[in-house]
């Protein structure tokens, strides 16, 4: 894998999942309790997923090759419905009803329900799907886990430190088409792809 494509993945990946409930639930987990505890157990639920997806992306990839190509096809064009038509509004409420359950209290104590919350939350969500879907297109997996859990991280690390201020200043739903459209298109290139043989 080339190093801009696997900028390319830290990148959609952070795109995508900074709209996403968990983004919202981390926001809300960072004002009720220490940031550290909030980030280390969140950003490891997320590394655990994608660890869980790559192993799936191995499984799809081993599919014969039409199967595949169909399957990575549907689930681009898939998670390119869902970015572009469940409002935003609908990924906040239930990241800040998520996150609610997070309060003050032992550092580990803290870290554990951040942990909880994310992992229980992500559990099929857009992010793991797509993990699972770009394993089995590249297959890569090391390569996709590592920049997906990066970028990942990445956006637990700006929801604990910055989160309030960017839901403030940057509209989510803009953020949550982009990426919409970003798999519209890698939809419709595998479709051509496929119909090209």
């Amino acid at each position: 894998m080339s190093i801009g494509y696997f900028l390319f993945i830290i990148g959609l990946f952070f795109i995508i999942e900074l709209p996403d409930k968990s983004f919202i639930a981390t926001i809300v987990m960072a004002t009720k309790a220490r940031p550290i505890p909030v980030l280390i157990g969140a950003s490891s639920a997320l590394v655990i997923h994608m660890a869980i997806a790559c192993a799936a992306g191995q499984v799809i990839a081993s599919f014969p090759t039409t199967i595949k190509d169909i399957t990575i096809a549907v689930l681009f064009l898939g998670g390119a419905a869902y970015l572009l038509f469940v409002p935003e509004k609908v990924e906040e409420e239930k990241g800040e009803e998520e996150g609610s359950v997070e309060k003050s209290g032992t550092w580990w104590k803290e870290l554990t329900v951040a942990f909880s919350v994310i992992f229980v939350g992500e559990f099929g969500d857009i992010t793991q799907i797509q993990a699972a879907n770009l394993t089995a297109k590249t297959h890569l997996p090391i390569a996709v886990f590592f920049a997906s859990s990066i970028g990942l991280i990445l956006v637990e690390i700006v929801g604990v430190y910055g989160g309030q201020f960017l839901v403030k200043k940057f509209s989510l739903q803009k953020i949550r088409y982009a990426g919409g459209i970003v798999f519209a298109g890698l939809g419709i290139y595998s479709v051509a792809k496929l119909i090209a043989g």
